[in-house]
């Protein structure tokens, strides 16, 4: 990649290069001058206005964005301390609170909503110097896989217009992977960050619960719930993660002698063709530069997992839900927000809220399940880790490629084909991740090539609770092997 050099010199990079151009990549050419704050915000968004049909984006406002990097430049000029993210626009999920825009949580009653303040996490990054580049697209109310969102449209994937994105971060993992934006923001419940991250060919990265704070973001289960960076490459994270968490990640790590825990039966069972081979090529690269995959099988967990991952969303969501609504003075009430909703989620909320929906989940068996199933669940892995030496669990993200765009993906009851065989979502997209966010692991998504039908393979590496700074340095070590994955060629929508 050609170095990004100054509009005000002669040659001139293009919009294209600058563009492609990493999160630490822009950094240093803004840093050095290598080119303006407004002229690397207008090519991003020219970008944006060439590849509209990607439908990434809710909101964005051209001319603010414009305004804030002319601004970001103005103060580069005085020689004023400057933050890491100086004049750097993020694409920011439209479930996490900004002043500059409105935070819809893509449901049609809060369309117009503008929070008082920025979400905590948002701040952070503003305050490092980062513009708001717009709000991404996601399921509503983030319920969901596939960034389909009856209000606001569907999202596509930049590798393949007719299939999905993944998400329900999806808005933000399409503008990422397309260079609408060097990196952005999303949301991980259950896989929101990992998934698309994978179904896009970016790096997505699910922290240690409590690392990043919390306060801001419309919620599903605050137990489970965690903003998540997204961008084109490890070091992209690690500087994100310096500027929310404070913390220094440091170099890579050696990759000889690390130990990397293969859990066959959980994690690699009924993989996809698509993309069965390029995680066993992934594997051997990684075993040919030093790590030691160890076959290790975790206890079954699969039923605790499910029971305990709808037992804390049953109860938390609506909870944590109307005690957003009203801690940021929305328009609306839970009751008005479920009434005003798709229908999907509408019979989802009323399952959860209603003492006599089907999903509806009593105190007594929240408290059974934080008491009980949660703390044995975190034990099982610790033990699993200890037990082996192991630096992480590595696994494929999900276990499809981006599926196509049917009646079948975006149903109310949506549908997934896996293996020929006609399955639910959680199958094919929550089944690996659902561990990592169960009992509170960071996660770490990083592209390990294309599948044999051209799409990306997502590979994901899971460290002990607590051990965010290993994972990245582990992560930047293993994406050094596995290589950067080949842009998408942008083409029109598909049907």
């Amino acid at each position: 990649m050609p170095p990004a050099r100054s509009r005000m010199s002669q040659p001139t990079a293009s919009d294209g290069e600058l563009a492609e151009l990493t999160l630490v990549e822009a950094s240093r050419a803004l840093r050095e001058s290598q080119v303006t704050a407004e002229a690397y915000a207008a090519a991003l968004l020219a970008r944006h206005a060439a590849n509209r049909h990607l439908n990434a984006f809710i909101s964005i406002d051209p001319a603010l964005v414009l305004e804030a990097a002319r601004a970001a430049d103005l103060k580069r000029a005085t020689g004023a301390a400057l933050g890491p993210l100086h004049g750097l626009p993020l694409a920011i999920k439209d479930s996490i609170n900004t002043k500059a825009l409105p935070t819809s949580a893509g449901t049609p009653s809060l369309k117009a909503f503008r929070p008082r303040r920025d979400a905590a996490v948002a701040d952070r990054l503003f305050g490092s110097g980062a513009i708001l580049l717009g709000k991404t697209n996601l399921d509503e109310l983030s319920f969901g896989w596939t960034t389909h969102n009856v209000t606001f449209g569907a999202t596509r994937n930049p590798y393949d217009s007719s299939r999905i994105p993944g998400g329900s971060s999806g808005g933000t993992a399409c503008a990422v992977a397309a260079r609408l934006a060097p990196a952005g923001i999303g949301a991980d419940t259950v896989g929101s960050v990992r998934v698309p991250s994978a179904l896009c060919g970016i790096v997505g990265f699910r922290p240690t619960p409590g690392r990043y704070p919390g306060e801001g973001i419309v919620p599903i289960a605050p137990t489970l719930d965690t903003p998540g960076p997204m961008a084109r490459s490890v070091a992209d994270i690690a500087l994100l993660d310096g500027v929310i968490s404070g913390r220094r990640v440091g170099s890579a790590a050696a990759l000889k002698g690390v130990r990397l825990g293969l859990s066959r039966k959980l994690h690699f069972a009924d993989l996809d063709a698509a993309l069965e081979e390029t995680i066993e090529r992934a594997l051997a690269k990684l075993r040919e530069a030093g790590a030691t995959l160890v076959e290790a099988e975790l206890p079954e967990l699969t039923a605790i997992l499910e029971t305990l991952v709808a037992t804390i969303r049953g109860y938390e969501a609506p909870r944590s839900l109307a005690a957003y609504l009203a801690a940021h003075d929305a328009p609306v009430t839970l009751q008005s927000l479920i009434e005003e909703s798709g229908p999907a989620i509408r019979d989802r909320l009323q399952a959860f809220a209603l003492s006599d929906g089907p999903t509806f989940v009593s105190a007594a068996a929240y408290h059974r399940a934080m008491k009980d199933l949660r703390p044995a669940l975190q034990t099982a892995v610790q033990h699993h880790l200890r037990q082996h030496r192991l630096d992480a669990m590595i696994f494929p993200t999900v276990r499809v490629t981006a599926p196509p765009v049917t009646r079948e993906v975006f149903s109310p009851a949506p549908r997934v084909e896996l293996r020929s065989r006609s399955v639910p979502p959680q199958l094919a997209f929550a089944r690996n991740i659902s561990l990592g966010s169960a009992a509170g692991l960071p996660g770490l998504a990083i592209p390990a090539g294309l599948g044999t039908d051209g799409l990306p393979v997502g590979i994901e590496l899971d460290g002990a609770s607590g051990g965010d700074e290993a994972l990245l340095r582990l992560g930047l070590a293993v994406e050094s092997v596995l290589g950067a994955l080949a842009p998408p060629c942008l083409q029109a929508a598909g049907p």
